[in-house]
């Protein structure tokens, strides 16, 4: 069993809390008005798998329950950002698909903050963030795993 007290340890989920923290409030405050971070996540999952999901996938994506999810694609739909239609194989199941305006609202939001995300990589280093992205990925795997 490893140290409970190992400050590496603690240094390190430190720094990623507090980075999460930041950036969340860093995006938040440069989506459109009514948009949150999760609607955004969902968008910008939709628009790079360019796929339909179901929402017990998008909930098992997110590592939210099927319930948090349900009340996110609500919002998403009722904003026309996202279009939810019946599986014609099995009528108990769904597909989401990103609309047309979803695809508009993620490319605002992101127009919107990735110049603010760009000039602190580039205050950084590119090379730096570089080095650091196995790191974070490892650590994301390992985190999904546990």
């Amino acid at each position: 069993m490893s140290d409970p007290t190992d400050p590496l340890a603690a240094a390190l989920f430190a720094e990623v809390f507090m980075a999460d923290q930041l950036a969340r409030n860093v995006v938040s405050r440069a989506l459109p008005k009514g948009m949150e971070i999760s609607h955004f996540s969902v968008l910008n999952h939709l628009a790079h798998i360019a796929e339909e999901r179901t929402p017990a996938q998008l909930a098992a994506t997110f590592h939210v329950t099927r319930g948090a999810m349900t009340n996110t694609l609500s919002k998403l739909v009722w904003a026309g950002h996202v279009h939810i239609r019946p599986d014609w194989d099995d009528a108990r199941r769904k597909f989401v698909a990103i609309s047309p305006a979803g695809r508009q609202a993620r490319d605002a939001a992101l127009t919107s903050f990735m110049p603010v995300i760009a000039d602190i990589v580039r205050d950084i280093g590119a090379e730096k963030v570089r080095a650091a992205l196995p790191v974070l990925r490892e650590l994301r795997l390992r985190l999904e795993e546990s």
